[in-house]
């Protein structure tokens, strides 16, 4: 199983996201994923830079695979729009970017004044955009009038050699479902082999899967505690709230709900390899071929050296 470095660009600067690339990649990680953000989750958080312009950066730095975990092509970005971003990113990294794409959340989309669609609308929506990116990349002129998207004689220059792999967040049995039947790989936040397995019984099989988590680095396991809580407590919001609630201000009342009890044993803090040596296990033996480790907090050299010095 490869293991790459998971960037929050909810969390830190673009300096810092930079910085934390090139560590990632001396330190032996085998690749990167990051977060594609309007808002971050609360106000603690206190960041999110636009994921075009550090993926660009990103490319001057660092020749390991590149994946947006995740984008969402279906509202605050037309899918023509991110088809070119996605390409020109390719071009840039020489052909080591994926285009990670899930149904996203109002969070980061409503900001348009656009209604917010219901969960199986914004899935029908999905696939309408990639059938669009797809055909961009082709290098044709391309006039597309769908059920949710116009496309009038638009056309891409830039083109890399191969067109961008799209994989495909999903987590119900719907959107699995078209996750195997149009994506190139699954993603997923959960090491959980029946969603591996569904993905892979519904046209995935032979094709990555790639997972991701955080942890927390602080010289003891109770001040990680403290500083995960601190700033993704919204990492326990249950069920489908962290896909409709519009702020970051409604995801600090939400996180009210969320204990420190619960965020400990969600998210690995402390110094001690063992949490992190558990979790990579469990994502091995669910099936995944990759898995992204995101750090919380500002100890992030410390947790690129723990992996560094433990598994890579």
């Amino acid at each position: 199983m490869r293991i790459g470095y998971f960037l929050s660009c909810e969390e830190y600067t673009p300096a810092q996201l930079i910085e934390q690339a090139k560590l990632a990649q001396e330190a032996g990680f085998q690749g990167l994923w990051i977060s594609d953000h309007y808002h971050p989750w609360n106000d603690a958080q206190g960041q999110s830079p636009f994921v075009w312009s550090i993926i660009g950066a990103l490319s001057q730095v660092v020749t390991i695979p590149v994946t947006t975990a995740v984008t969402c092509p279906i509202q605050r970005l037309h899918p023509a729009v991110v088809a070119q971003a996605a390409a020109t990113s390719a071009v840039l990294h020489d052909g080591r970017f994926v285009l990670g794409v899930g149904t996203g959340e109002a969070l980061n989309e409503h900001i348009t004044g656009e209604r917010w669609p219901f969960a199986d609308e914004r899935l029908e929506m999905l696939e309408e955009a990639v059938e669009v990116m797809r055909a961009l990349w082709a290098g044709e002129f391309v006039t597309h009038h769908g059920k949710h998207y116009r496309v009038d004689q638009a056309r891409l220059y830039t083109l890399p050699a191969v067109p961008p792999k799209v994989y495909v967040s999903a987590f119900g049995p719907k959107a699995l479902g078209v996750a195997g039947r149009i994506g190139d790989g699954y993603l997923s936040t959960m090491p959980d082999g029946d969603l591996v397995q569904q993905f892979r019984d519904a046209g995935g099989a032979g094709k990555p899967v790639q997972g991701g988590f955080k942890g927390c680095w602080a010289p003891t396991e109770d001040e990680g505690v403290e500083i995960a809580h601190r700033l993704w407590a919204n990492a326990g919001v249950p069920g489908e709230l962290s896909q409709v609630l519009p702020s970051p201000r409604h995801f600090e009342q939400a996180s009210e709900l969320v204990t420190p009890e619960a965020t400990k044993k969600s998210i690995v803090c402390g110094p001690d390899a063992a949490g992190h040596a558990a979790q990579l296990k469990a994502y091995q033996e669910a099936g995944f071929d990759e898995v992204y480790i995101a750090n919380i907090g500002p100890n992030y050299r410390e947790l690129i050296d723990l992996y560094r010095r433990e598994f890579l």
